[in-house]
C-alpha cells in the first residue's frame, strides 16, 4: 500500500493502515511495545528480515513518529528503539486483535474456517 501523500484526504482507518502496513511493520512494533531493544535484538527476534529491510522500516516508522531512535555516545557505539508516545498509543489494537486472534485459533485450531 502506498503512503498517502495528502492524509487529509484519507479516511481515517486508511491512515492508520498507511502507517503500520507491511510484512514487518506490526511484528516489530509488537517486540517494541515489551520495551526498548537494540537493532541486533530486533534481528534476533524477527530472523527472516534482512537488515536493509529492518532498517528501512525502522526510518519509515521513525519517520510517521511510531518508533524513536536513541544513540549512545560509547565506543562501540550503541543504538536502542523504542515506541514514542504515538506507538504506544497502538497497544490497546494489539491487545485487541490479539484477544481476536486467540479467539479464531480456539474456534479454528486447524486454521480455516470451514465453509461448508
Amino acid at each position: 500500500m502506498a503512503k498517502l501523500q495528502n492524509i487529509e484526504e484519507g479516511c481515517p482507518l486508511e491512515i492508520g493502515m498507511n502507517m503500520i502496513t507491511g510484512k514487518w511493520k506490526i511484528p516489530i512494533l509488537w517486540h517494541l511495545i515489551e520495551g526498548r531493544k537494540r537493532f541486533n535484538e530486533l534481528q534476533r527476534f524477527l530472523p527472516h528480515i534482512t537488515q536493509k529491510t529492518l532498517t528501512q522500516q525502522l526510518r519509515e516508522m521513525e519517520n510517521d513518529g511510531l518508533v524513536y531512535r536513541h544513540v549512545y555516545a560509547e565506543v562501540p557505539p550503541r543504538v536502542e528503539y523504542g515506541l514514542t508516545p504515538l506507538g504506544e498509543s497502538i497497544r490497546p489494537i494489539f491487545d485487541v486483535l490479539c484477544q481476536w486472534g486467540k479467539r479464531y485459533k480456539k474456534q479454528y485450531p486447524d486454521g480455516k474456517p470451514n465453509t461448508d
